[in-house]
Parts: structure tokens; sequence; C-alpha cells
């Protein structure tokens, strides 16, 4: 009964929405916009002939790849500046100055660097996740709660020990937060870093079907594909967040 409740609002939201869309297509007797049943037949085309799996699966590899670098390279950095207050001092601009440049705007130097192909879309995807991991880290790092770092100093545990057992679990739920931010800009730019990548990716398959004789069907079937993705990636995020050993340090 409890999920009924979480679950119908949203539901009828979205029903009152595909209603509306259809009423005014269907009102307005556009010949170009397609009405939710058109997209639907699209969606179809697209899963009889395997070309939608093909596409998903090209934009959650790029995604996954930018994504897991950023992950490899801001976590162990953001660890650092927020422990070495020299680091903090020195990075924390340069990254402020960074972050807000919009990953469409590295387009031509990704061009320029890594060319038309795989590379490129990865580069921009790296761009839009790292600086909000670093940057959520770091402030991670400096919300600990003194009296840990001193307790463990009491016992004269290691550096190594002090990060592995204190300092790690400790801003783990902040990590999360800028995992969950991060990973949501990444989906957001897919369509922007398909733009220059090969034949292939949701991306790629917007631009394609505005091009390719205005099937607009499709271009509505990859837009609302790639919200259903990027909800299902928030939600897995949200479960993470919710995890016992992350969550330790809030309580309940």
């Amino acid at each position: 009964m409890e999920k009924l409740k979480t679950i119908l609002p949203p539901l009828a939201v979205l029903v009152a929405l595909i209603a509306l869309w259809w009423v005014v297509v269907v009102q307005t007797e556009s010949v170009i916009f397609p009405t939710p049943g058109q997209v639907v037949t699209g969606t179809m085309e697209l899963v009889e002939d395997g070309t939608l799996w093909e596409h998903i699966g090209a934009s959650l590899f790029r995604v996954g790849c930018g994504f897991g670098l950023a992950a490899l390279v801001a976590i162990p950095l953001g660890l650092w500046m927020g422990r070495v207050d020299a680091a903090y001092i020195t990075l924390n601009p340069i990254f402020q100055i960074l972050r807000p440049i919009s990953p469409i705007a590295w387009i031509p130097i990704a061009i320029l660097w890594f060319g038309v192909g795989n590379l490129s879309p990865v580069f921009l995807i790296f761009i839009a996740s790292v600086f909000p991991m670093i940057v959520q880290t770091a402030a991670g790092v400096h919300t600990i709660e003194r009296r840990y770092l001193r307790a463990a100093e009491n016992f004269g545990v290691s550096r190594l020990v002090l990060f592995r057992q204190v300092i790690i679990p400790a801003v783990l739920p902040e990590i999360i937060v800028g995992m969950r931010i991060a990973l949501g800009v990444a989906w957001l730019v897919v369509v922007a870093a398909e733009m220059i990548a090969l034949r292939s990716g949701l991306g790629y398959l917007i631009m394609d079907s505005r091009n390719a004789g205005n099937r607009y069907d499709l271009v509505v079937a990859g837009m609302i594909i790639i919200g259903i993705i990027g909800l299902i990636l928030d939600v897995v995020m949200r479960k993470l967040e919710g995890l016992k050993s992350v969550r330790w340090r809030y309580g309940r």
C-alpha cells in the first residue's frame, strides 16, 4: 500500500502528460510532430531490427568508460586535496575555473586531440564527470568530525590505516553523492558527445533521425529512452546512498 502511494502520483502525472501531448498534436493537426502512438511504432521498428539495443549499448559503453576513468582520477585526487591543505589551496581554484565550462565547449578540442571516433565522446564524458566528483570528495573530507581523526591519532594508527578505516568510510556518503551528480551530468551530455562519434549511440540516433527524412518519431523516442535510462541510473545511485555501509555516519 505504501509503495502504491509512492508510484501512483507520478504515474498519474505521466499519463496526463501523454494524454495532453496526444490531444495537442491531434488538435493542431501537426504533420511533423508525432503522436505517442507513432513514437511507440517507431520504437518498435528499432527494436525489431535490433538497432535500438546497439545504440543503447554504445551510449552506455561510452558513458561507462568516461565515468569510470573520471572516478579513478577524481576520488583519489579529492581525498588528497581534502587532507593536504597545500594541495587544496593550489588546485581548488583551477578546478573551480574549469568546472563551469560546458562539456559542449570542449568539442573542438576533443576533435583536435582525439579525432572523430569513440575517444572524443569518452573524453567529453570524462570532463563532465570528473570535476563534480573532485569537488564533492574534497568537501566531504573537510566535513569529517575531528574527533574521529583525533581518536585514530591517539591509537597511533598509520596514515594508510587512517585513510582505509576512518577517512574513506566517513567520506563515502559524499563520494556517492558526487558520483550521482557526475553520472547525471555525464548522461546529460551523451547527445552532444555522440554528435562527433561513429555511427552509433542514442545521440547519433537522434541526430541521424532528424537529418535523414525528418523522422521525429525516432527523435522523440530517443529522447524518451535517454530520460528513462537516466532515471534508472539515478535510482541505482540512490540505492547505493541508502546502503547501511554508506550511511553509517548519519545513522538513520
